[in-house]
């Protein structure tokens, strides 16, 4: 058994990303940050859509449309597949735990 909060890798400056569940149609996975960023340059043009729940933290997301949207814990979206976006704030302290579902949602 393994639990959502408990880190069993040490925070660093890089966002940790493990994968809970990879199959043929969805993937699982539980995200870290600790104020990590999207470089400004930089947008996630994804294959498939992201189902994400905020469990911990507060974060901002940009979209390429120039509207954000602030999450805190317990906040969820669906971005659909090809819809660009990027984050721009993750909370540090304390960090941002995500679970991200990806697959034709």
């Amino acid at each position: 058994m393994n639990n959502i909060f408990q880190f069993t890798n040490q925070l660093s400056e890089q966002e940790i990303f493990e994968t809970i569940l990879n199959s043929k149609n969805v993937k699982i996975e539980r995200i870290i940050s600790t104020g990590q960023t999207t470089a400004e340059d930089t947008w996630y043009d994804q294959e498939e859509d992201e189902w994400v729940i905020l469990l911990q933290g507060q974060a901002t997301l940009l979209f390429f449309d120039n509207s954000s949207i602030h999450l805190k814990a317990g906040d969820y979206l669906l971005i659909k597949a090809h819809q660009k976006h990027r984050v721009t704030y993750t909370s540090f302290n304390p960090p941002c735990i995500w679970l991200a579902i990806h697959g034709n949602l």
